[in-house]
Formats: C-alpha cells, structure tokens, sequence
C-alpha cells in the first residue's frame, strides 16, 4: 500500500510539474510589437598617429587585440551599430594585402606584420557584438608626413612620378589615372576579401592648404584648375560606388566631407576653408547624383554659434537629397583646449537634434572612439543611460533593395530565471532583432548574429525579427507565454 501511495504521489508530483512547464512555456500569437528603433549610431576607430588604435606602435599581437577588444565591448555597451575602422591611413594596409605593405601605425616599421590580421579580427569581433564594421579608406594620401620611414613597396617607392610633395604630406596625385585606379584596387580588393559591411571615405580628397586672402597657399602642383581636380574627384566617387555596388550590393558606401560645402552656403555660414575650390570635393554634387548610401559632413561645431551653426548646418545638408545625411560630431572636443566650453550635454543635444529633422533615417558618427573610452564629462555614462539606452537597427536601403526576408521560425525554452531561444536557419548575413513584453509593455532587447540568444526575466511574450545585409526587416514572429 505505501508503495502504490509513493508511486501516485511521484506521478502527481511530475505531473504538476508537466502542468507548470506548459504553462510556462510559449506558443505563436498574433500579437504585434512596435517597429524596432532605427538609427545609425557609430564612432571612428582611428589608427593613424595612433589616435585611437592601437595606442601605440609596435605592440604584442595579443595586446593589439586586448585594446581593439575594449573599444568593440564599449562600443556594445553604448549600442552603437558601427564601427568606422581606419584600414588604409596612408597608402599602407591594417590588413593583409598583397598590393600594400603593413601599416606603420601597427608595428613602428612599416612592412612589418603584426602577427594576425587587423581587420578580419575586427570583423569578426564586431559581428559577434551584433555591430557593422565600416572599412575606412583614405585614397590619396600617401603619408601624413614626408619623412615616415617607408617600405620598400610603398607607392611613393615603387610609383613615385605619381606622388608630389605637398607641405608636409606625400600625395597620390588624383589627376593621375594610376592614382585613381590604385585606390580602387585597393578598396575592391578589400570588398572581395572582408565581410565589411561598409566602405567609407573622409574629406581628404586634395590636401588642406594654408588660405591667404581665400586662396590656397601653396597650389597644389599638378598644373591643374579646380574645376579639373573636381571632376577627377567626381569621377573617383561615382566609379567607386559602381564598382562596389556591383561587387558586393549590401556594402554601403559613405563619405565624411568637410561640415561646409561652401562659405555662405546658407548665407549666415562662414569659412575659412571652401572645400569646393581648396578641397577640390563637391559634396553637395555626391548626395544628390546618389553616389553615395550615406554623407557623414563634418560638423564639429556646437549648436549656438551662427557663423558655424550644428544645427543650421545639419538642417540645410539634410535638404540637398534623398539618401540620408548622418552628422560626425566632435565628440572629442568635450572640455578640450579647442572647445573648453563645451560639455557632454551638447553631444547628446546633437544626436536628439539628428533624430528630429529632416525626411532621412536618424544617425550620427563620434568623432572619435577614444573619448566615449574615456567618458569625458561622463559623455558614455550618459548616452548609456538615456540616449542610447534602447538598442536600434541600421537604417535600411530600400534604394537598393526592398525584398523582405523570410519571417524567422524560433523557439523558446524556460531556463530559471532567463528564457533560451533556438532561432531557425537563415541567410548569411542576417541578423535578428529581439523584443519581449513585460507587463504589458514591448522593449527593444538586443540585435544578434546567431541562432540561441538569451532573454533575462520571464517576459509574458517574445517577438523575433529577421534583417538581411541591406537593413530589411521580415514581419515579426512572435510567441506568447501560455
């Protein structure tokens, strides 16, 4: 008799327990969660003169990437969505390449391996952190200072009737086909070899002079008028975002001119620097001809002052075309000798202001990495903590492509006080964008690359959302707790 008691008590225990993991446990429901939050949120990993990777030449393998590590866990810790790798500072590579010899910025010898490879770290790195890596070219500047010791395969060695001396720097003349062409190579090569999401271009075009009387001092001696180096300019970019979109769609192509097109433009701007004529670089032109997937202008400046106006600045850029116009904001100049008056409370009325204007995707770019490590006037603890405290997706690019992916099959699975999720195969490349609801209410929990995320807490409905390479997003599948 007490054994047949034991046995009906075991099975009722069981079956309670059967009983209270079916109602925990989650089934499809129609229940529909907000749009996931969409914003471009990046900071640029600088590796020339060091600025902000690695923190100086000539490193341990392994202590390069401790550093580059750091950045990328800070990067998650904010929620930015990218990064923007400096690859390419000066005619060198931050990556294994056959065309060019190993960045000095890396060992202190230029030619020189660091023992792995930079950018595939990166990228790896970075996509497991759900966050896009931009490669970051700089097309024509051979060095950034005349003396750098070179490799014997650097292109002012082995090509140098294409290179000129210009003040301090070693140029790529970009009146020159060869020049044009290299740069190409260089950058496609990258395209073919690396899982990049983006390619991405800053405003060195020609090099920045001395202004006297508005006119550059010294010309740049290639015997050329500005109208000429303009169109060799406008040639580059629009053969560039052919030939990347033809090589790789989803990569997006972006530039970061100089914050002014041209001074007075709109009439209360001015400008020591007219980057149309001094820099050769109609960036108004790129915008509106769509050669490009985003403009990143330089605006450096703070919110009040009317001569360089953030705000006019970003109104007037966000009217000259249709693909959207991500600000760099100078992050770096919180409380800085250049900027001492400025605090943390400007950047983070910069990125809100972004998000209120204009007909294009929110997003902004800070200028640089190392001051959101170094939480100046407690900048990160603060775009943390409110302004980017919800996870967001990039932007998608419906000029490129529209076609949603297919709507991801997943389950889920109690585990204590968190749930398990087991995701559905997808394309390569896709991403997925997690919400659950708590109390009635939808939050944004994360963007992920892989298959078994885990949620904290015991939320009473999950919603998973597929995302390709391009930004698209499937209709959400969602689960609901029994």
């Amino acid at each position: 008799m007490r054994h047949k008691l034991n046995t009906l008590l075991t099975l009722s225990i069981l079956l309670c327990g059967a009983l209270s993991a079916i109602a925990q446990s989650y089934a499809p429901s129609n229940a529909q969660p907000p749009a996931f939050p969409r914003e471009f949120r990046a900071a640029w990993i600088t590796t020339v003169y060091n600025i902000d990777w690695p923190s100086k030449r000539g490193l341990s393998a392994s202590s390069q990437k401790r550093e580059l590590l750091a950045i990328l866990d800070k990067a998650a810790q904010l929620k930015l969505n990218a990064v923007i790798f400096q690859v390419r500072p000066n005619a060198d590579a931050v990556y294994k390449s056959s065309l060019e010899p190993w960045s000095y910025w890396l060992t202190g010898t230029m030619g020189k391996s660091p023992g792995y490879d930079p950018l595939a770290f990166c990228i790896e790195e970075a996509h497991k952190r759900g966050i896009e890596v931009h490669a970051w070219f700089n097309p024509f500047r051979a060095l950034p200072n005349k003396s750098l010791p070179t490799a014997s395969n650097h292109v002012s060695r082995t090509h140098a009737r294409h290179v000129v001396t210009y003040k301090n720097y070693k140029w790529l003349n970009p009146a020159s086909a060869f020049s044009r062409d290299r740069a190409l190579r260089v950058i496609l090569d990258v395209v073919k070899r690396y899982d990049i999401d983006g390619v991405h271009l800053d405003d060195y075009f020609y090099p920045y002079p001395t202004v006297v009387k508005g006119k550059a001092s010294p010309r740049f001696p290639d015997g050329k008028s500005n109208a000429q180096r303009r169109a060799y300019v406008d040639q580059f970019v629009s053969d560039l975002y052919r030939k990347v979109k033809s090589t790789k769609p989803w990569v997006r192509v972006g530039i970061s001119p100089f914050g002014i097109w041209r001074p007075g433009v709109p009439s209360s701007i001015e400008a020591g620097i007219d980057a149309y004529d001094h820099l050769c670089a109609d960036s108004r032109k790129w915008l509106q001809k769509g050669w490009v997937d985003y403009l990143a202008p330089q605006l450096y400046w703070q919110i009040s002052p009317r001569k360089q106006s953030y705000t006019t600045l970003l109104e007037w850029w966000r009217q000259q075309g249709s693909r959207p116009v991500w600000p760099g904001i100078a992050t770096a100049r919180i409380k800085s000798d250049k900027d001492p008056s400025r605090r943390s409370s400007e950047i983070i009325k910069q990125v809100n202001y972004s998000r209120s204007i204009g007909r294009n995707w929110a997003g902004a770019i800070h200028w640089s990495m190392k001051s959101l490590m170094q939480n100046r006037d407690g900048i990160s603890t603060k775009l943390q903590s409110t302004t980017y405290a919800t996870p967001a997706l990039v932007p998608p690019m419906p000029w490129i492509s529209k076609r949603s992916p297919a709507t991801p099959e997943f389950s889920a699975r109690n585990n204590g006080g968190s749930v398990d999720l087991k995701i559905g195969n997808a394309a390569r490349g896709t991403r997925f964008a997690i919400q659950a609801r708590y109390n009635n209410k939808w939050y944004s929990i994360a963007t992920v690359p892989h298959r078994n995320p885990r949620i904290k807490g015991k939320p009473s409905a999950i919603a998973v959302t597929s995302v390709d390479r391009y930004g698209n997003a499937s209709k959400p599948r969602v689960l609901a707790r029994r």
